[in-house]
């Protein structure tokens, strides 16, 4: 049984922009929170801009980890 409240993981490794991001935003369709790892060297500066248009949050996690989360209650991210 999967864990509703653990991030999706997202393997961007490899994939130039804008790929990461975008997979970061289709995912974030249906998930609270992602954890996506991209070696992309603007990779976090496109998924930190992705975050701000979205109003979700962002953090970098270490060297080409990331990760994004609606700031809303885990009932309420659909609604966004």
């Amino acid at each position: 049984m999967a864990n509703e409240d653990a991030p999706v993981a997202i393997n961007a490794r490899g994939m130039k922009c804008p790929w990461p991001a975008l997979r970061a935003a289709r995912a974030m369709r249906d998930a609270r929170e992602i954890v996506i790892e991209a070696d992309d060297p603007i990779a976090g500066a496109e998924l930190a801009a992705l975050a701000a248009q979205n109003g979700w949050d962002f953090s970098a996690m270490g060297q080409d980890r990331y990760r994004l989360n609606h700031p809303a209650s885990a009932q309420e991210y659909r609604k966004i």
